[in-house]
């Protein structure tokens, strides 16, 4: 395949996985693929192999040879992004022309709620994305990473869960379904749930917030609890965006939708669907640089 338009890449990474997108402007994404874990602040040598397998394997998807990449502008949002200290970085490892450095937040903001679109977000999956946007710039609650923050993730669920495991088999809480399940995974063997910590990513942690949200869902207690300190920290993280009940909410993310019965009930009320995803938000973004526009940035 040939084309005419400058050639546009969109990455969006996080820490369990990363996805790419190549197309142009006037034609929009002609190929699409995914990879491996892509959190830079935590993991940066597999984060640049990850994506730079993934666009190449969307390369592939459209027909377009390598060395079409070496002309293309691409918008790479990465979760643990610090862009002064990871675009040289990035640069180096991306042989593309023009490189546009971001964390993950701007694009999934974009993709769920539309360019230059008021509103809310919860983007719940490894870790954690709390926004507010005008529709010019964004605002945000959180996303220190897994060490320091994350509330409410599917990482800090997870290793939540192993925690109170751990306290059942010492006797300190009444183990149920899930801590049972849990100690069963690790072969009812403390020293294995340590070995599994000294070299546990987010994303593994993470592997397990699916277990913790199926029993909330049967009303395990610890599941429960988990799920109403995520849910409480989220509200708090809303109020101080200036969220009020009936204002437009999305919730999205492979955790972020199953928060939703542990929210109150009123914070509800303005829901909405996301129209995209954060690659389709990344794309947008990338085609908007590669029009000259200044991109939305982070409000003070």
């Amino acid at each position: 395949m040939s084309i005419s338009a400058p050639l546009l890449i969109a990455v969006d990474g996080g820490g369990t996985g990363c996805r790419a997108a190549i197309g142009t402007q006037r034609d929009g994404i002609l190929g699409r693929a995914s990879g491996g874990r892509a959190n830079i602040g935590n993991d940066p040598d597999h984060t640049l192999v990850n994506v730079r397998g993934a666009v190449e394997e969307a390369a592939a998807e459209a027909g377009l040879p390598l060395s079409a990449l070496e002309n293309a502008t691409a918008f790479v949002g990465l979760a643990g992004m610090n862009v002064a200290r990871d675009e040289a970085r990035l640069r180096a490892a991306l042989p593309y022309a023009r490189i546009i450095a971001d964390d993950d937040r701007p694009a999934c903001v974009v993709g769920a709620l539309g360019e230059g679109v008021a509103g809310w977000v919860l983007a719940i999956g490894t870790g954690t994305i709390v926004a507010a946007t005008d529709g010019a710039g964004f605002r945000y609650v959180g996303s220190w990473g897994f060490h320091l923050a994350d509330q409410g993730s599917g990482a800090w669920l997870g290793r939540g869960a192993l925690d109170r495991a751990l306290q059942c088999y010492d006797g300190l809480l009444p183990h149920s379904d899930l801590t049972r399940a849990l100690m069963a995974d690790f072969g009812d063997n403390p020293d294995a749930f340590v070995a599994f910590s000294l070299t546990a990513h987010p994303g593994d942690y993470a592997a397990f917030a699916p277990k913790v949200i199926a029993a909330a869902e049967a009303g395990d207690r610890h599941a429960e609890a988990l799920m109403h300190e995520g849910a409480a920290y989220y509200t708090r993280a809303l109020k101080a965006l200036e969220f009020k009940p009936g204002d437009p909410l999305c919730l999205l993310g492979g955790i972020g939708p199953h928060y939703a019965r542990f929210l109150p009930r009123d914070h509800l009320t303005g829901q909405i669907a996301a129209r995209g995803s954060a690659l389709d938000g990344a794309f947008q973004l990338v085609c908007k640089a590669a029009a000259g526009e200044t991109l939305p940035c982070a409000s003070s």
